[in-house]
Order: structure tokens, then sequence, then C-alpha cells
């Protein structure tokens, strides 16, 4: 076994040891009468099993049953709230909810800590500390805004933000209203390049790959380019990122890899329920792939058999997206994402495992409508 091999090893061993350690602490903690919140502790009396003494690492997670997701459409959203955290001021995301009543999540400071580490990968040269910020993505309810707000707070800067309703966009797309949605979209730009152009030096932002596509085509019109504009960073997110699209954004819209167009671009996939994930550098050598790592041991991703969610699929093997959330703040002890991809092995970077590929899970494809998101 070469040096290198070895220390991969150990790197990965350590880092599931954390996991386990993180596991216990977390469920003690959600389970606990002087700390948990109402909800685990009514669920705890509902278990065949107590998890205070059979919880003893990550893999007895299994023992849970799913963590569904209609538990978290409809209040009383204090339900949630830890009690040894009832003295923190406390915010409410909003997830899906196209139809019927959103799901909601509770934060006190999760968002700040999950953008926070996600800093920490940014490269400075390219995302210049003071620099400000243009958030071109979702408004209104959404953990993104002020995440990305922090973010940008976090490194020294300030943010722009813009208006955008991703449940309108929606709606348009259902009635088939596409003039409508065009001109929507065409809204979002103009605010972004109304931004852009009134000197308020912005070198980095957040956006979507639709959105981005879009900047770019608008700027193209007006004779210029996101890079003649001043953007040298842009983090972005969602499914839309495949290697067919990252490769047109990087030769296209962003004038070549960071090192010839001065534009560096990174994806990430995460949701108001995990947090962040981050991607695995992307290259032309590697052909554009994009693998992401969830933020362990605060939250883990497996890859699962479509049959049997209790069984990782091998490395390379597809098989529908699992997530799991280990923060005071919030307990998921497995719940099956509307995504599906590849499992991806541990590397030197992030020692655990990742996920590739991803894109909506097979039986739902049908359902899942894609906005300007």
């Amino acid at each position: 076994m070469s040096t290198e091999t070895e220390d991969l090893q150990s790197a990965i061993d350590t880092a599931r040891a954390q996991l386990d350690a993180q596991t216990v602490e977390m469920v003690h903690w959600h389970f606990g009468e002087a700390t948990g919140s109402p909800f685990w502790l009514q669920k705890k009396a509902e278990l065949n099993f107590d998890p205070l003494t059979e919880i003893k690492s990550f893999d007895d997670l299994k023992k849970f049953p799913l963590f569904e997701d209609d538990w978290l459409r409809g209040g009383p959203v204090r339900r949630w709230i830890p009690q040894g955290l009832a003295d923190k001021p406390a915010y409410v995301f909003e997830t899906g909810g196209t139809t019927g009543v959103p799901k909601t999540r509770v934060v006190m400071e999760d968002h700040w800590i999950d953008y926070e580490r996600f800093s920490d990968t940014l490269p400075d040269q390219y995302f210049p500390k003071g620099s400000n910020w243009l958030m071109l993505g979702p408004s209104g309810p959404r953990r993104l805004r002020l995440a990305v707000e922090h973010l940008c707070q976090h490194r020294g800067g300030i943010c722009f933000c813009i208006d955008l309703d991703p449940r309108w966009v929606i709606k348009l797309i259902k009635k088939g209203w596409m003039e409508h949605l065009e001109e929507y979209k065409k809204h979002c730009i103009d605010q972004a390049i109304t931004v852009l152009t009134s000197g308020h030096d912005i070198k980095c932002m957040f956006t979507t790959p639709k959105l981005l596509e879009a900047l770019g085509e608008a700027l193209e019109e007006r004779g210029t380019s996101i890079a003649e504009i001043g953007i040298t960073g842009i983090f972005s997110g969602g499914t839309e990122f495949t290697p067919q699209w990252t490769r047109y954004a990087v030769e296209e819209l962003l004038g070549g890899p960071p090192e010839e167009g001065g534009v560096y671009m990174t994806p990430t996939y995460g949701n108001t329920l995990m947090g962040l994930a981050c991607s695995k550098p992307i290259t032309a050598a590697d052909g554009y792939k994009i693998s992401y790592y969830a933020p362990q041991p605060r939250a883990v991703t497996e890859v699962v058999d479509m049959d049997d969610h209790t069984q990782l699929v091998g490395y390379g093997e597809t098989g529908r997206v699992k997530l799991y959330t280990l923060t005071r703040e919030f307990f998921v002890p497995g719940f099956l994402e509307r995504d599906e991809g590849e499992r991806e092995a541990p590397f030197a970077r992030y020692p655990w495992d990742g996920v590739s590929g991803v894109r909506p899970y097979r039986s739902l494809e049908g359902g899942t409508t894609v906005g300007v998101y």
C-alpha cells in the first residue's frame, strides 16, 4: 500500500470516527428531556427502541423509520425548536410548496455555519475578501437569499439582491404561458444588469445555471460579457448542472477556464434540509464531471439501492440520494431525496462518499417542474 493510499485511508477512518461521535452527540441532544424538541420527544415514545442507549454509531440510524417531508407541512412550527435553543431568535424558511402547504424548517444559525464553512472552500483569487456580491436567485421565504447574504458579509462585502418568485415561474410553466415566462425571466435579468452596471464594484455572485445563461446572453446583446462587467467568482447550484452545460458555460459564457477567462465557477448541491454540498474541482481533463460531497459530519448523503434504502450501491453505480442532517438545530435520521445519481469514492479533500450526475429521481421525474431555478 502506497503512502498516499495509507494517508487517504487514515483520513477516511478519522472522518468516520467524527461522524459516529457527531451522531451519538446529536441523538442525545434531540432526544434528551432537557434539550430535545417537542417533535422528537413525542416521536421517541412511538419508537420500538431507545435512541439514547441503542444509537452508538452512524450506521445505527437505520433503526429509525424514514423521515417524512409531510411532517414539515403545517404547524405549529415551534414543535421543531430544541428546548436547548429555545432562547435564540429563530428564522423560518420554506421549501417546496408549489402546490398546497409548503414545507417549513426552523433555523437559528445553521445557515450561517453552513455558509461560513463553504466560504473556506472558495479561492480568494477569484472571490476576493471585501468584494461585493450579487444574489441572482430566489428571494422571499427561502434560506438561500439570507445564506448568500451572510456569506458575502462573512467575507467582508455587501450583497445586492433581486426579486424572484420561483412559485410564480412554476405557475407560468404549468399554465403554458411561455411568453409570460420569458418576460419574467427578462425582468429578473434586467434587475441584475441594472445592479451590475451601477458602479457598485460587484465581483462575486450566486446564480442558477439557467439565470447565468440568460445573463450571459443579455450581456452579449449589450456588447459585453460576464468577465468584462467585472465578475470573477460565481457560486451556483441546481440539478441543471450537467457536464454538457458546464462545458458550455466555461467555454462560451466565461471565456474558458479561470486561468484563461478570469472567472471561477463552483457548482454546489444543497437544500433547506441539508445545507450545502461542495463540488470536487471541475476540469476539462475530467470531462467536466461534477461530484458533490456533503458537509460531514453536519450532514451526510448516501447513494442507496432504488428498492432498499438501507443498502448502499457500489462505487460508480446508480442509486437514489439519501440525506441525513445532524446539527443541534435539526435532526434527519434518513430522508429519500427527489434525486438520483452515482456513488463517488472519497478523496483527499473530502474523505467520505460523494454523489455525481445528480438528476430528478426517475419515478418522480414526470411530476418535477424545473423553472428559472
